[in-house]
């Protein structure tokens, strides 16, 4: 099922906004994730209510207070792009597919997933703290703007 591109808009410049890059294709995910180098965020955007009121302001919160944060985030949006989430969550395919859901990668290894339903059912606020903990724990410089 692919949603209205008009009404998924405002959802995608909620993370475009705060310098997270748009991977709409296999290739473009493919391209993003050839760095073996630093940490890579990957983030699986969603039309859901949890995506709007914990995940995509969690991650803004977390990112602008500063910090440590990944050299890299970028996002695939489930419900779109099907070719690009299917190639993004192929980097991480020992999880059920998820969304929302971020995937933290360390030197091209995966270190660190957090699925829908550690997302689902808590405020934005307490989502953010995991994300800056994840951060602290996996990144070791704040190159991403």
């Amino acid at each position: 099922m692919r949603y209205d591109p008009m009404m998924v808009q405002p959802m995608r410049e909620e993370l475009t906004a705060i310098g997270v890059t748009e991977l709409k294709t296999p290739e473009e995910v493919d391209a993003f994730l050839a760095s073996k180098s630093g940490t890579t965020l990957v983030v699986v955007n969603s039309v859901c209510g949890c995506a709007a009121g914990m995940a995509r302001p969690g991650l803004r919160m977390a990112l602008q207070e500063g910090g440590v944060r990944p050299d890299r985030i970028g996002t695939v949006f489930a419900g779109m792009e099907i070719d690009a989430v299917e190639r993004a969550r192929s980097y991480f395919s020992d999880m059920p597919p998820s969304s929302p859901s971020f995937a933290l990668f360390k030197d091209g290894q995966l270190a660190w997933f957090v699925p829908r339903h550690r997302i689902e059912g808590r405020t934005a606020t307490d989502f953010a703290a995991d994300l800056k903990k994840m951060f602290e724990t996996h990144c070791v410089t704040g190159a991403a703007k």
